[in-house]
């Protein structure tokens, strides 16, 4: 039973940082001017994913395939229904409609993208160098472009979202909390941090390989459904701190970024994995969880294009409707 225990401990320690985490980041955001929407993509998304990162390394590195790539697909379709959640928190507007912005409708269709190289190269022939896919390096590549594509649109945007009572604007705001802390200081408390979250993942990567050989359930199924939720929570305590503190650019960015970063599992996994590229042992569970991503993706690209001024939102409560029936075809393969 330590695997439980572990990844019981671990899931709570994720919990606990997750606040001061997301305070700091907010402050960072303001600081050093680069905006909440990036701060969130950068580096929220990127260490509330460290956790998800490692578990699919470990995975893929035990020689599991499945576990790797159900481990980080799980994750992006968690967390892409945690905006949903996030929705029904924010009470003053719909979050979509708050949070609306160029960098913001950018990810989720990026991501699809990001999601479409993955399907076309399981789909297609196995091939490598050094048991490495082309894939992989492609896929860090549409990350860095994605990246810097975001910091163009939101410096000079070639249209602009019109703003309402309820949008929220992503700017720096001169009198952020802790103002006089030494910025050095302040990164340091962000290395600590992110040294925290990340020794979560490996924990977690080696419970739940124990727990799938010890129960006997799929190793695919407990990476999507187990250790994919176990290490996104940080990303669900971020997006519901951010959204506490009116930090909505800082919310949606650490989702969206976050599910951007994971594909890049896939990237990682395939370094790691000895046995031949990692996109050739992709089963029917990884197919059905690129198309969930994709859906709920574009399902919140469409709730920040239609602005739904207040409530959760046609599109809120399609992703969870969507997410139910995925986690229930998932089971449904055994």
């Amino acid at each position: 039973m330590w695997d439980v225990a572990a990844i019981t401990a671990a899931a709570l320690i994720l919990i606990i940082v997750g606040g001061p985490f997301t305070r700091l980041v907010d402050r960072l955001a303001d600081r050093t001017g680069m905006g909440e929407t990036l701060a969130g993509i950068v580096l929220i998304g990127a260490v509330t994913s460290l956790p998800g990162l490692i578990t699919s390394i470990v995975g893929a590195a035990h020689g599991d395939a499945s576990f790797a790539m159900n481990n980080a697909l799980g994750g992006i379709a968690a967390q892409t229904v945690f905006i949903a959640l996030a929705d029904m928190f924010y009470r003053r507007a719909n979050l979509e409609h708050a949070a609306a912005s160029l960098p913001n409708l950018l990810a989720p269709i990026g991501l699809s993208v990001m999601l479409g190289v993955v399907l076309v190269a399981g789909m297609g022939p196995p091939l490598g160098v050094l048991a490495v896919h082309p894939a992989s390096l492609l896929l860090v590549a549409c990350y860095l472009y994605w990246l810097w594509l975001s910091r163009k649109v939101r410096a000079k945007p070639m249209w602009r979202v019109t703003h309402t009572r309820y949008t929220q604007v992503d700017e720096p705001d001169p009198t952020t909390e802790g103002g006089d802390e030494p910025l050095g200081r302040m990164w340091v408390r962000f290395a600590v941090l992110a040294g925290v979250v990340a020794t979560t993942g490996y924990v977690v990567g080696e419970a739940g390989l124990s727990l799938a050989e010890r129960t006997g359930v799929s190793s695919g199924l407990v990476g999507a459904v187990i250790t994919g939720v176990v290490t996104s929570l940080p990303e669900l305590v971020t997006v519901l701190y951010a959204v506490r503190i009116r930090a909505l650019h800082l919310a949606l960015g650490d989702i969206i970024g976050g599910n951007g970063f994971d594909v890049l599992f896939l990237s990682a996994s395939d370094v790691a994995y000895r046995e031949g590229p990692l996109y050739a042992a992709m089963d029917a569970r990884v197919v059905l969880l690129i198309g969930l991503g994709v859906v709920l993706n574009l399902l919140v690209a469409a709730g920040l294009i239609r602005r739904q001024e207040s409530g959760i939102g046609f599109e809120g409560i399609a992703l969870l409707a969507f997410y139910a029936l995925g986690v229930a075809a998932l089971v449904s393969l055994g």
